[in-house]
């Protein structure tokens, strides 16, 4: 048993094409492996390829958030300005709240690498007590933007209710207030 909370993640992956097996899906194996180099505590992750339909990536994300009471959803894909790319959509009609501040980084993360970034409609959202972030679909991406913005989230999770999220500090440190940081086992 292990001496930190167990985490619930969705990692949802809004592709066509992988949806369809046109290829193969680079998105949830990226995450995973970044979270599982970064967290302390044990997973239980929920992982979807779906397509770039809005009204099931909607159906997921409420899935995710109030059925498997995910903490963290993690969404790949469908970011950009394309008539298809509807996660951003998606996100916020499911969401409770914004967290306009988490598409701001991604943004200003992924400008530092490629002038495109200024074309992404990424968000971060709050269902009941989910976060929920979109990230690019890219792998490279996937890992520069979590590095980038990823220090907030576990605070952000313990101020909506969600588990208490550990990083291993020697890959990266999360920001808790003093008052907020429990004592490591």
């Amino acid at each position: 048993m292990s001496e930190y909370d167990k985490i619930r993640i969705g990692l949802v992956t809004v592709s066509d094409r992988a949806f369809r097996g046109v290829y193969q899906d680079e998105g949830i194996p990226a995450l995973r492996a970044w979270l599982e180099a970064t967290l302390l505590n044990p997973l239980d992750l929920h992982e979807c390829v779906i397509p770039d339909e809005q009204p099931v990536i909607e159906a997921t994300l409420v899935d995710l958030a109030d059925l498997e009471a995910c903490d963290l959803i993690l969404t790949t894909g469908g970011t950009g300005p394309a008539p298809r790319d509807v996660t951003p959509d998606a996100t916020l009609a499911t969401a409770h709240r914004v967290l306009d501040g988490f598409g701001e980084a991604m943004r200003a993360v992924s400008l530092k690498h490629v002038p495109t970034a200024i074309l992404s409609r990424q968000v971060g959202a709050i269902r009941g007590k989910s976060l929920i972030i979109n990230l690019p679909g890219q792998p490279k991406s996937i890992k520069e933007t979590l590095d980038g913005v990823f220090a907030a989230v576990p605070y952000c999770v313990d101020l909506i209710g969600g588990g208490y999220i550990e990083t291993r500090e020697d890959v990266l440190k999360a920001f808790r207030p003093k008052s907020a940081i429990r004592p490591r086992p």
